[in-house]
């Protein structure tokens, strides 16, 4: 009879300098890394990140950060939901091999004063209103693979213009790492995952599900061979309006490959929006392939 393995031992690092000390043996030692960058309060979607990742790496890694820069000032970083028990026990499920868990004096010196800053793609949809955000994400994406040193990465879908400008950046500064892109998961309504999610009220819970029935129009209209762009604005606005609690932020539909927008689809099209809910700004896309 067979002895089942003995469970490996996840370990916890919270300085960047022991977190490349350790890539380094790893990488030493011939072994690949595979990374999952989280902010934390980990549900359902991050754990399907973690999966991907987790079958094409030798060692897996996720880092637990709520990174101060890329939240606007009145924005939720005080208020967003942090629980490191919750977050052990969800990377214990899927055999995550260490947590690189920093605090932001450990990631930003007093006076830090260089940042990485994309000003093409990042132009429109969340980065028209959210100013200072992709600056904040790319910023801190570029440390964590300093420091993580992976040889590949994954990042959700449902953050679409955050996974092409990371795409983006990995090229335009030769990180030699595989960028990788993890399905949107979606709760058994159709809502996106979304750690925000905990913000809305029951009403507002009701009501969110009006994003992923604006989607589903768009794809119905899509397969009924509707082309032009403005259309779908106002039938998927007639769509999210239906929600009495929520507030548009936009309704974009732009060309996959550099986000501007498109009057026809005639190429692979993002149609994205973002919607708020008192406290909570979800965000949710499809993809339409002509």
């Amino acid at each position: 009879m067979i002895s089942a393995p003995i469970q490996k031992r996840m370990k916890i690092i919270d300085k960047p300098e022991a977190m490349q000390t350790a890539a380094r043996t790893l990488k030493r030692d011939g072994k690949r890394i595979g990374f999952v960058p989280t902010m934390g309060y980990l549900h359902d979607g991050h754990l399907s990140l973690m999966r991907i990742a987790r079958e094409q790496c030798d060692v897996l890694v996720t880092s637990i950060f709520v990174n101060p820069t890329q939240f606007g000032p009145s924005e939720d970083f005080n208020e967003y939901p942090r629980d490191p028990d919750h977050d052990r026990q969800m990377c214990k499920k899927v055999g995550v091999d260490i947590i690189f868990y920093p605090t932001p004096p450990e990631m930003y010196a007093r006076d830090h004063t260089v940042y990485v800053v994309e000003d093409y793609l990042s132009s429109g949809l969340c980065g028209e209103t959210r100013p200072i955000h992709f600056r904040g994400v790319l910023t801190v994406v570029a440390k964590l693979f300093n420091v993580v040193q992976p040889d590949l990465a994954v990042f959700g879908q449902k953050d679409a213009q955050q996974f092409r400008l990371i795409q983006q950046m990995a090229r335009d500064l030769n990180f030699p790492i595989e960028i990788i892109a993890g399905p949107i998961v979606r709760e058994k309504d159709g809502l996106a995952m979304s750690t925000r999610n905990q913000y809305l009220s029951p009403q507002e819970r009701e009501d969110a599900v009006q994003i992923n029935r604006a989607l589903q129009r768009a794809e119905d209209l899509f397969d009924r061979k509707e082309r032009w762009a403005e259309v779908y604005r106002r039938e998927l606005e007639v769509v999210i309006h239906k929600a009495a609690t929520a507030r548009i932020d936009y309704i974009e539909i732009v060309a996959v490959q550099n986000f501007q927008p498109v009057s026809r689809i005639e190429e692979p099209t993002l149609v994205a929006i973002a919607v708020f809910f008192e406290k909570a700004r979800l965000i949710d896309n499809t993809v339409l392939r002509p």
